[in-house]
This record gives C-alpha cells, structure tokens and sequence, in this order.
C-alpha cells in the first residue's frame, strides 16, 4: 500500500526532527519554511524543497505545519496564499504549532466547508522529544480523522491522545504550559535554595528528581540550569506566546489563575531584556547573578 505524501511546512528545532523520523519511516516529504537554510540538511536527507506554500502542498495527502505565532498560523493558512487557498478537497491538514483554540476551529469551519479535514495537535516534550520520536501529541478535530492519522503520527509521537473536537487539543496545550511554567518556578527556586544553602546542586538534583517533586523541568533541565547552558530545547519567545494566549483563554473563561500570570511577568521581563533566543531554563536568572 502507498504511502500518504506528507507536505510539512516549518522545520525549527522541533519540526525538523519530525521530518527527520517522517523520512526515516519512508515517508515522501516536501518541506517548506521561510528560511531555506534551516531546511537544508533535510534536503540532504532526501525531503524536496519547495519554493512556497502551494508547491509545498500541491501533491500532498496531509500537511503538517509547525510554526511560530498565532499570527503565522493565520496567514500561513488563510491568507491568499495560504493552504486554504492553494489545497484541494480530501487533503488533511494538521497543525502543530502552540495556538489559540479559536483560530483552531476557525481553521477546522473553513477547512469543512472545502471538503478538506483539520487537526490542531500540539505537542510536548521539547527538543529532547523530537529528537527521540516521543512527543507526546495533544489532539483536537474528528475523531474519525484522528485515527486515520494515527499511524503517522505514532512515528514521531509515543503518546498520543484524542481530546475532542476542533480546538480540544489546543486547550489541553494550555493546560501542558501552564503546568510547564509552575514546574519552572519550582524548579529553578530549588537550585537556587540548594545553590544559597551549601548544596551540591548535582547531589541535591539526584534525591529530589528520584521522588513525588520530580518533572521535565527539574530532570532534563535541572542539569542545563546547573551548567548554565541557556540553549532552547523551547525558546522563552515562544513561552510568552503561549502563556500569553492561557491568560486570554482563562480570562474568556472568567478563571483566576494567579501563578500563570507571574510566571508570564517573569518571562516577559526576560524576553524584554534580550533572552528570548534563549531555553525557558533560564529563567534562573530571575534568582541568581
């Protein structure tokens, strides 16, 4: 049975491990992002380049876009260039990219009403994750759809959940993030303590992380922190948007949740004074010099 021709459309730090394990799994991929060099090595590795979203997407069976902002997702697809525009009738569209369950459904209605089907499906686990194939995949769209995917998106992904209904798997990402930008806190407030105190950081680190206060945040970057590597697993200017866009869906929803907004002032403090290329871990800079 032939492969489905997947489009895939934003190769960043985590899209192009995806279209790494799409190529790896025998997949026919045609890759597009803004700037071609960041797409190279994947051409090398047998994806075509495409010079724009409709080439991208002309051929494809499903397309897949992770990209930046709300705003890129607007008009990446319903721009007068965009795939909306530029699609036909049965192709499947799956967005990837952290953004508003709005524009989600948005997407979802416009996608229904020219015969084509739309996922949102965020993901988590950082560059770690994509790299090793287990992205956990947070779903929301047709079931039915869902599962048609399933197989694809099992070569990237290691848990992979039906949320609902067009936007569902954007809110679950706000959920994710929310709980991300508390464990943050938490966990650079105890390097901080063990740092102040006397501790070992690295000692202290093998105690806490093997107990109940344990999470990504204090195992995986736990040792970026100590080590003052600052690199983006997920940039802090993609955090600001996403807690950016909680903030807006808690207010919508009439919620009170008083540790997001300081952990949005915090990183919005460090993206105004420059950090914004940087990984969330830095954060640490909020409590050491």
């Amino acid at each position: 049975m032939q492969k489905e021709k997947i489009a895939f459309i934003g190769t960043g730090v985590m899209g192009s491990s995806i279209v790494k394990h799409l190529i790896n799994a025998s997949y026919e991929v045609t890759v597009f992002t803004r700037t071609k060099s960041k797409a190279e090595p994947l051409v090398g590795q047998g994806a075509r380049w495409a010079n724009n979203v409709a080439e991208a997407i002309e051929h494809a069976d499903i397309i897949f876009t992770m990209i930046g902002m709300p705003t890129d997702v607007e008009e990446i697809y319903l721009s007068d260039q965009g795939i909306l525009a530029n699609g036909h009738p049965s192709q499947i569209l799956v967005d990837m990219t952290t953004s508003s369950p709005e524009l989600a459904i948005a997407i979802a209605e416009k996608a229904a009403s020219l015969q084509m089907d739309s996922l949102d499906a965020p993901v988590s686990g950082g560059d770690i994750g994509a790299r090793n194939g287990t992205l956990s995949i947070m779903c929301g769209g047709k079931k039915e759809v869902f599962e048609k995917l399933l197989p694809i998106l099992s070569v990237f992904g290691k848990q992979i959940v039906y949320q609902g209904t067009a936007g569902a798997g954007q809110h679950a990402k706000m959920c994710n993030q929310i709980t991300v930008a508390g464990n943050m806190i938490g966990a650079c407030e105890a390097i901080a303590y063990a740092m102040e105190s006397g501790l070992d950081p690295d000692t202290m680190l093998q105690s806490v992380t093997s107990g109940a206060a344990n999470s990504f945040s204090l195992s995986d970057l736990g040792p970026r922190i100590i080590t003052e590597n600052y690199e983006p697993g997920f940039y802090v200017k993609h955090f600001v948007k996403d807690l950016h866009i909680a903030l807006q869906e808690a207010e919508r929803l009439n919620l009170k949740l008083p540790g997001l907004h300081l952990a949005y002032d915090m990183y919005a403090d460090l993206l105004s004074k420059g950090y914004g290329e940087k990984g969330t871990q830095v954060l640490i800079k909020k409590y050491i010099k």
